[in-house]
């Protein structure tokens, strides 16, 4: 029992370093040091009042990853409300459960007094992650006329749905509203992508420039998250 603690114990603080980007000599001294390591890392990088709970829910998901979801559903079947639902569904996101995520979003969009924009903008980063391109569209024109929409991953998934379904005049339309200097990286990569794949090369490679050239006053924690993007970008350069 001690082992598989020790174990989650290093799995959440290795998780932690790598998603807030901390210095990589803290993956050193969590997997060469277990106990030791971890705790300092904790008591310096991660604890305070505010995080107590958190970090014992995150460490609980790494040992049970299904006990949050257990417990969501039997406090729905004490309480069916809207926030419960939506928890429900969030948990099931968190264990990449995509299914049965939709229909407990697709549950809360019976309650018409409440708010079905989160709603809508989960189910479409859903159906898009199960190539869903109906759903995605949907989804979509459901919340068109929101502010929050503009400029959204979920206006982005609309526009790449639209180009699968070979409507390309209104997939340009939504994926032109996604290219902002210094932002958008890898959506303003699949832009360009589009350009290049409807003989536009120009314009493509003008993207494609604009990129390059942005990567170059990168911070080095932003050159780590899109190094990909970046390689990717510089290769179809050349290819021009």
């Amino acid at each position: 029992m001690h082992y598989y603690l020790i174990v989650a114990l290093q799995a959440f603080c290795i998780y932690h370093v790598y998603k807030n980007h901390k210095p990589y000599y803290w993956f050193f001294l969590i997997l060469f040091i277990p106990v030791v390591g971890s705790i300092i890392y904790i008591i310096t990088q991660v604890y305070n009042q505010q995080d107590a709970v958190k970090i014992q829910d995150e460490i609980t998901s790494i040992i049970n990853p299904t006990k949050k979801i257990k417990d969501l559903e039997k406090k729905i079947e004490f309480s069916d409300t809207y926030t419960n639902r939506i928890e429900l569904a969030d948990a099931y996101i968190e264990n990449k459960d995509i299914p049965n995520a939709i229909i407990n979003y697709k549950k809360t969009l019976e309650d018409t007094d409440q708010n079905s924009l989160f709603a809508h903008q989960q189910l479409i980063l859903c159906y898009f992650q199960l190539n869903d391109y109906a759903g995605v569209i949907g989804h979509s024109e459901a919340i068109l006329s929101k502010p929050e929409f503009k400029g959204s991953k979920q206006q982005f998934c609309y526009g790449l749905a639209l180009k699968e379904i070979g409507q390309l005049d209104k997939a340009e339309e939504q994926l032109k509203q996604i290219d902002r200097p210094y932002s958008n990286y890898n959506e303003r990569l699949e832009l360009a992508k589009f350009y290049l794949e409807n003989n536009r090369t120009a314009e493509g490679k003008e993207l494609l420039q604009e990129i390059s050239a942005e990567a170059q006053h990168m911070t080095k924690p932003n050159r780590r998250i899109y190094r990909s993007t970046i390689i990717e970008v510089e290769r179809l350069i050349k290819t021009l």
